[in-house]
């Protein structure tokens, strides 16, 4: 609850924190627009395919021409976390491979990392956290993207003295978004499709948060982050509104969806039917704690928590997530703190490659939202037993052998060039994480 009050100190000595952010997109754009207006952080340089297209990101967002002139603007985002006059690194591009390479860089050059890319994350950010720990800097999550907002509430519990039943997010979901392809999403949005293209919203993107691929991802995240477990054959979706969150969410045993406690969970703000829940959480996330005694329990009641009918079992939620614009509470956090906002710290949840339709010998796949795949979240442990191939992973590769509809892509299907650093990264953290996962 200090972290404003650290930072008027930063700044009456002069010393600011000094950020560098790689990929100008819409997270990225939604954290520039609230720099000016945090005395005692600036943005020293700023990467992108286009520095142009930064640039003009700046103006959108408000910046004046002052602040842009007295920026660096570049492509590569390894000379990025290099530079002296960077003390965080944020990795906001959403390419595994690229999150990858810029964390490794950052770590290298002694900053700190915000890693906005939770698919990189995912993909390995249990290797690179630990690899930030031996070099002595921050390697986090991104505060105001949901899986950090969710290792803060997991936080918040377990340092009460609550047992962490679920935890996890909302969205808009039915079964049959798995199948959806970029040709159909915008309908499942209420766009046309020249109304899209004129807002220049990318629909694989935007198809990957509808096909279940970013709940998949950010629930690996969480359950890397916080230590939970992932449901055995993958989130359930159950349809579920805030008031109910302590009824649905609870152990089998106890009359609730969960195989056991202590598990992530996605919750569809959609009945099953298409009705719109009551009082959803498709904006926000949640945690479900258990009370450890009785006096616990009367407390809840006392207070006016929402309970299931055994009065054990409450929730507390977050109805609505702000991405960039609370992205600050990461690199303060990392900078002034020396504190990350969620990491991970094993490796207990993995994102998959799925076929959404069958798919034939000699097709290339293109990766989470597009046409050929989407991303299912499995225990880590199942995931290396079965040799599942990382959706991270699951993009330009070409298929050795057919797949059947809804069948996990495996990494003796694909052609895979083993000597890639992704890749490479990827098969260093199974094998530093594996009797861990097991």
């Amino acid at each position: 609850m200090n972290l404003f009050h650290l930072l008027q100190q930063a700044r009456a000595s002069g010393r600011p924190v000094r950020a560098g952010l790689i990929g100008a997109g819409k997270f990225g754009s939604m954290f520039l627009a609230q720099v000016p207006f945090t005395e005692g952080l600036s943005v020293s340089a700023i990467a992108d395919l286009s520095p142009a297209r930064a640039r003009s990101a700046c103006r959108v967002v408000g910046w004046d021409e002052a602040r842009v002139a007295a920026t660096a603007f570049i492509e590569d985002g390894k000379a990025l976390a290099a530079r002296d006059d960077v003390d965080v690194v944020i990795e906001a591009t959403g390419h595994p491979a690229a999150g990858i390479a810029h964390a490794r860089a950052a770590i290298a050059a002694g900053k700190h990392v915000v890693m906005v890319n939770v698919e990189a994350d995912v993909l390995a950010g249990p290797l690179l956290a630990a690899e930030a720990a031996s070099a002595g800097v921050v390697y986090s999550l991104a505060y105001g993207d949901q899986p950090a907002l969710v290792a803060e509430m997991v936080d918040w519990a377990r340092a009460c003295g609550f047992r962490v039943v679920a935890a996890g997010k909302g969205t808009k979901y039915l079964p049959e978004y798995h199948s959806v392809t970029p040709a159909g999403v915008w309908a499942h949005y209420g766009l046309k499709p020249e109304e899209a293209k004129a807002a220049g919203v990318n629909p694989q993107m935007f198809n990957s948060f509808l096909d279940g691929t970013k709940s998949a991802i950010e629930m690996a995240a969480i359950a890397n982050a916080c230590g939970l477990d992932a449901p055995e054959d993958g989130l359930a979706f159950p349809p579920c509104g805030v008031d109910d969150l302590p009824h649905v969410l609870r152990p089998r045993k106890a009359g609730g969806v969960l195989e056991r406690s202590g598990t992530v969970e996605v919750v569809s703000s959609l009945e099953r039917d298409g009705r719109p829940v009551f009082r959803d959480l498709r904006w926000g996330v949640y945690v479900v704690i258990e009370a450890p005694s009785d006096y616990a329990a009367a407390c809840f009641s006392q207070y006016g928590l929402k309970t299931d009918a055994s009065g054990r079992y409450a929730a507390m939620y977050k109805p609505y997530h702000l991405i960039g614009l609370e992205l600050n509470i990461s690199v303060l956090s990392a900078a002034l703190r020396r504190e990350p906002t969620g990491a991970p710290r094993g490796f207990r949840g993995d994102a998959v490659a799925v076929a959404k339709r069958a798919l034939k010998a000699g097709e290339t796949l293109d990766g989470e939202g597009g046409f050929t795949v989407w991303g299912k979240l499995l225990p880590a442990a199942r995931s290396l037993a079965e040799g599942a191939l990382p959706i991270g992973l699951a993009h330009g590769v070409k298929l050795k052998r057919a797949v059947e509809t809804g069948a996990p892509i495996r990494w003796a299907d694909v052609e895979i060039d083993e000597t890639a650093d992704a890749v490479r990264t990827r098969r260093a953290m199974e094998a530093r994480f594996a009797a861990a996962a097991s």
